[in-house]
C-alpha cells in the first residue's frame, strides 16, 4: 500500500497547455467554439465572477456532461487559447481569456457569444411554443 502511494506521489501531474495568444490561429479557435456544448461551456465561464470549478459545469445546455466528455471539451477550450486552467489540489478551476483573445481578434468572441445567445433563446422559445401546442391538443381530446 504505501509503494502504491509513493508512486502516486512521485508520478508529476501533466502539465496543462496555455498557448501564447500570439501562437493562437483563428482557426483554432473558430474550430474550438464551432461545438455547441463547447461554446455553451465557455460562455458559462465567461458568465462566472472569476475562476470556475469543473464540478459546476456538469450539465451544459440541460444536458449532463460525462466528466470525460468534460475534461476532454476543456482541453480543447484551453489548447486553443480561450480559457486558463489552474489545478488547486484535485479541484481544476478555468477562467476566460477574453480579454487576450479580444486585443488579438477585436469583437470576435463578442460575435459568437451574441450569436450563441440569440440561439439559444430561439430553441426555447420554440420549444415553449411546441410544448403549449401539444398541452392544448391534448385538453381538447
Amino acid at each position: 500500500m504505501r509503494a502504491m502511494a509513493a508512486t502516486m506521489e512521485a508520478s508529476p501531474m501533466k502539465p496543462l497547455v496555455h498557448p501564447a495568444i500570439e501562437d493562437v490561429p483563428l482557426e483554432s479557435i473558430l474550430y474550438a467554439l464551432a461545438d455547441p456544448v463547447r461554446v455553451a461551456l465557455f460562455v458559462e465561464i465567461l458568465n462566472q465572477d472569476g475562476p470556475s470549478n469543473c464540478t459546476r459545469l456538469v450539465s451544459v445546455l440541460e444536458k449532463p456532461i460525462p466528466k470525460s466528455t468534460l475534461s476532454l471539451q476543456m482541453r480543447i477550450l484551453r489548447e486553443a487559447g480561450l480559457i486558463r486552467g489552474e489545478r488547486h489540489g484535485v479541484e481544476m478551476r478555468n477562467s476566460s481569456r477574453l480579454e487576450e483573445v479580444d486585443a488579438r481578434y477585436p469583437g470576435l468572441l463578442l460575435a459568437i457569444v451574441t450569436a450563441h445567445t440569440i440561439q439559444v433563446e430561439n430553441k426555447r422559445k420554440r420549444s415553449s411554443r411546441r410544448g403549449s401546442r401539444t398541452a392544448a391538443s391534448r385538453s381538447e381530446t
